[in-house]
């Protein structure tokens, strides 16, 4: 159901959201990006003559732990939203409701910590029927819990039937991955770097065949090299996924995916930002050194990949760039992709914590075509799994 269509004239609705933000030691909100996200979904609501009741997790408390209450978001929601909000000190029973089932047209609720229940992330049933006694209408807004099978995004649904919808914010990363994974416009390149193989293999396996090109950077890259026999020095590397790095390599052959790999690269005498450096072979990294960037000629191969393409999927860093010495390669591909966008109107996705770290750093996030929001909710759509979160809305 498209949030659209449905009637929120005097209704509650009931929206899932991610507001597990960073918070510093006055307990105060860092990084609003995620409050802000959720925004076009709340305020449509209002517009639309409803009530607003929000849930939402933050951090990982073990019980009720007041340093994880979202009572301290309230002041960054309420300017954000410029109103009051009321506060509920629990998300369930007379706590909760003497809140929710007060609220008139135009007002705005936020419950307390969904995981200060074990129920919540244990899926309850009950639980979720008991959530679902604040609202009328059931929203889920939150892509990043999206691939978790917990009450509020996965179990609430079935108490809405016919009245539950996605937010404007997880219908637009639905959309974006849907333009990459179900309808892009060709030729299609997929970036994936980072720093395991194991941890993006799911990905990879699933992306072959699907698109034209794959370039593998990031120190998941020397586990393909050291697989074919080069010499990658004290590199990150995963020995015994050779196997399977080897067998990519062949199903990318034999699919007509063109892989590329990192022809050369800046490596490196220790992990250190001022470690000595040199530009070497992939295959050939000396003993005692580390790759941890790609090199000039690789980054300028990458690029030209990226230029050339009609949708670019970026999800991985190219080095270490936490490290400005060893950010040229990430930062070069962040640049090729806002000019891809730019010059020949490329539909660009951005997913994943340190891709998005890596475009903000870069100062970019707004010159392409989508960044998303939830990183672990993607890597699962981006396998071809089908989030629980999604599936509950659709059902």
């Amino acid at each position: 159901m498209n949030l659209t269509e449905l009637d929120f004239e005097g209704q509650r609705a009931l929206i899932r959201v991610d507001f597990n933000v960073p918070l510093n030691d006055a307990r105060e909100v860092t990084d609003d990006t995620r409050i802000r996200a959720a925004l076009p979904t709340i305020q449509h609501v209002l517009d639309a003559g409803g009530s607003v009741v929000l849930m939402s997790h933050l951090g990982r408390p073990k019980g009720r732990d007041e340093q994880f209450s979202l009572r301290h978001i309230v002041p960054t929601l309420e300017r954000l939203l410029g109103q009051p909000v009321k506060f509920a000190a629990d998300c369930v029973e007379d706590t909760a409701f003497d809140v929710t089932q007060s609220l008139k047209p135009g007002d705005v609720a936020l419950l307390e910590n969904l995981r200060f229940h074990p129920e919540e992330k244990g899926g309850d049933e009950f639980f979720a029927g008991q959530l679902a006694e604040n609202g009328d209408v059931y929203i889920n807004d939150a892509f990043g819990t999206a691939h978790r099978a917990h009450a509020s995004t996965a179990v609430i649904a079935k108490f809405f039937p016919e009245d539950k919808a996605f937010g404007h914010l997880l219908a637009r990363e639905i959309d974006a991955l849907e333009k990459v994974l179900a309808h892009p416009d060709k030729p299609l390149t997929a970036i994936i770097g980072g720093a395991k193989v194991s941890s993006k293999l799911g990905i990879i396996e699933h992306l072959i065949g699907r698109v034209d090109r794959l370039i593998v950077g990031g120190g998941m890259a020397y586990t393909f090299v050291q697989a074919q026999g080069g010499s990658i020095g004290t590199s990150l590397v995963e020995t015994e996924l050779h196997s399977q790095a080897l067998d990519i390599l062949k199903k990318a052959e034999a699919t007509g995916t063109e892989l590329l790999l990192p022809h050369d690269t800046l490596a490196a005498d220790a992990f250190a930002a001022d470690a000595k450096t040199q530009v070497v072979p992939t295959n050939a990294i000396p003993d005692d050194w580390m790759g941890l960037d790609i090199g000039p000629e690789t980054t300028k191969r990458f690029v030209e990949a990226v230029l050339s393409s009609k949708t670019v999927l970026w999800n991985g860093p190219m080095g270490v760039f936490e490290m400005e010495a060893f950010a040229g390669g990430t930062n070069a591909v962040a640049a090729a992709l806002a000019r891809a966008t730019a010059d020949s109107g490329a539909f660009s996705l951005i997913g994943g914590g340190d891709s998005v770290a890596a475009i903000n750093q870069a100062g970019l996030a707004d010159q392409v075509s989508y960044v998303s929001t939830g990183g672990g909710a993607m890597l699962e759509y981006l396998e071809g799994k089908e989030l629980p979160g999604i599936a509950a809305i659709r059902a």
